[in-house]
């Protein structure tokens, strides 16, 4: 079975304006991304996420897109980008793990089903 991940990198922090390195200013610069990394089944039976915050750098803003221009696939690449192939790949190792603990659980809480004794209490 192969798991499917889907990211949510839709909400952002931005410097009102920025100036970088090489004195080029810019509006609504993102440099922060709050990103939520889902993992499922190929079965839809399970699911797991992972949350957290990726930093972006902005001290070269050569390649500059426009707040109201950026789509949620620009975001998500510049997280991946920003992570490495290394951290994407070790995130979506550690749901994998969770998903297989969620379908072939290790431990179970279980709750015994006799009936609750109650004590009587002397004067």
């Amino acid at each position: 079975m192969a798991n499917t991940y889907n990211w949510d990198c839709r909400t952002v922090d931005t410097y009102p304006s920025h100036t970088d390195s090489n004195e080029v200013t810019e509006s609504d610069v993102v440099y922060n991304v709050h990103w939520r990394l889902t993992a499922t089944t190929e079965d839809e039976a399970h699911s797991t996420t992972s949350i957290g915050t990726q930093s972006l750098s902005v001290e070269d803003l050569s390649g500059f897109t426009a707040f109201d221009t950026v789509t949620h696939a620009d975001v998500i690449g510049w997280v991946e980008t920003a992570m490495g192939e290394e951290q994407v790949a070790s995130l979506k190792s550690g749901l994998d793990t969770q998903l297989e603990e969620l379908a072939t659980p290790s431990t179970v809480t279980r709750t015994i089903v006799d009936p609750v004794v109650e004590e009587e209490v002397g004067e």
